[in-house]
């Protein structure tokens, strides 16, 4: 490699930490190699008001502008955010190891959801996370809460809200495992497809950096994220919906169970099932899934 390369990312601590990680990776397997890091606002970063008000791709979009004008060379994502469609002109160069795919609740004590107290105010946007809470426990009020994650910490401090539902790969990745949280069960919370992976994307025809990132892929998140992922693909796309996926690839075979909530929790279509083909697993689960009426409640709420 004789040109020097520039990673993309978002300017969040937890975005750059993604980054600095990959970069790290890099390093380690090609010693020598000059990566500069360039970070990018994107409209999700703008934006105040709720996620799904932003619109597909709020915390990616700039990035892959970016990548698609040349001013970088790969852009580093948090899989869950990444669109399921993407430009035509790039693909993801790595898919990296997957550190957890499971989301947890961070309250005083580190105690779990169950014996959280009755009216509980828990912080979150996601609609996924709202709909699964409100499915497991009626009695809780869920509030949106935007930020990064220390932001969202030190609003629980505050005691703003009562408790949060983070991303279990975020705190790792922030150094932040240590501070009181409790895992929430794969039965009561599925995760949102490609959860707990980063993402490296790049320009299809630069064989150059495509050749850097292969040995970043782990092929077990990739055959993992690649089922769940069309699972969302053939719902229609969209990060925000209340959907939840989870494959797990034992090296020939991927299962996988998937959800799809009404937005009040009150309804919920589940579907599993596997296959040795991740795409087709995850299309057909969704295929199953929308003969139980599972467009309904993605239209209908």
């Amino acid at each position: 490699m004789t040109r020097e390369i520039v990673a993309g990312t978002r300017r969040s601590t937890l975005a750059m930490a993604q980054t600095q990680l990959v970069v790290a990776q890099l390093r380690r397997i090609h010693p020598g190699i000059g990566i500069r890091v360039k970070p990018i606002i994107t409209e999700g970063d703008r934006s105040a008001g709720p996620l799904q008000e932003a619109g597909k791709g709020a915390f990616t979009g700039a990035l892959e502008d970016a990548l698609q004008v040349g001013s970088i060379d790969f852009a580093v994502h948090s899989l869950k955010d990444l669109p399921v469609e993407q430009p035509a002109q790039l693909t993801l160069g790595a898919v990296l190891n997957r550190v957890s795919a499971r989301d947890v609740l961070m309250a005083p004590g580190g105690v779990p959801l169950i014996d959280l107290a009755i009216g509980s105010c828990i912080g979150t946007s996601s609609q996924r996370r709202t709909a699964q809470l409100k499915a497991f426990r009626s009695d809780l009020r869920v509030v949106p809460i935007r930020g990064n994650v220390d932001t969202r910490i030190r609003k629980l401090k505050q005691g703003v809200v009562d408790a949060l539902v983070l991303a279990e790969a975020g705190l790792i990745r922030l150094g932040l495992i240590d501070q009181p949280h409790h895992p929430i069960d794969f039965d009561i919370m599925l995760p949102a497809p490609g959860q707990g992976a980063l993402a490296v994307e790049c320009r299809q025809n630069d064989a150059e950096v495509l050749e850097l990132l292969e040995h970043l892929d782990c092929d077990k998140a990739r055959h993992e994220t690649t089922g769940e992922r069309a699972f969302l693909q053939a719902l229609g796309g969209g990060c925000t919906l209340p959907v939840g996926a989870l494959g797990e690839w034992n090296g020939e075979t991927l299962t996988m169970r998937a959800a799809v909530y009404s937005r009040d929790g009150s309804k919920t279509v589940r579907v599993q099932g596997e296959d040795n083909r991740a795409r087709l697993l995850g299309s057909s689960l969704a295929e199953q899934a929308c003969k139980h009426g599972a467009m309904d409640l993605l239209i209908n709420g």
